[in-house]
C-alpha cells in the first residue's frame, strides 16, 4: 500500500474507472450477443429491436471514453451489416 495520500486517491479512482470500463464493456458484448442470436435464428424484427438497445450501449461507452469513437462506429456498421445481410 502505497504510504502518500495522493497514491492512495489515485489507487481509489482506478479501482472505480476499471469497474465502470469493465461494466460497460460487459453490456456490449451482452447486447451484441443477443442481436448475433436473433440474427442467427433470422428473426429481423427481433434484431432490429436489439440492435437499437444495442446501438445505444455502444454509443454511451463511446461517450464515456471506455471505447474509442471509431471503434464503436465501426461494432455498429459490423452488427448493421449481419443484420441488412438476413433481410436481403
Amino acid at each position: 500500500m502505497p504510504n502518500i495520500k495522493s497514491s492512495e486517491k489515485s489507487i481509489r479512482q482506478d479501482a472505480k474507472r476499471r469497474a465502470r470500463n469493465i461494466f460497460e464493456k460487459d453490456r456490449i458484448k451482452k447486447a451484441k450477443k443477443k442481436v448475433l442470436a436473433a440474427i442467427a435464428e433470422n428473426n429481423y424484427d427481433e434484431a432490429m429491436s436489439l440492435f437499437s438497445a444495442a446501438t445505444k450501449a455502444i454509443d454511451q461507452a463511446a461517450a464515456n471514453h471506455t471505447i474509442h469513437k471509431n471503434n464503436a462506429a465501426r461494432k455498429k456498421s459490423r452488427l448493421a451489416k449481419k443484420i441488412n445481410a438476413i433481410k436481403a
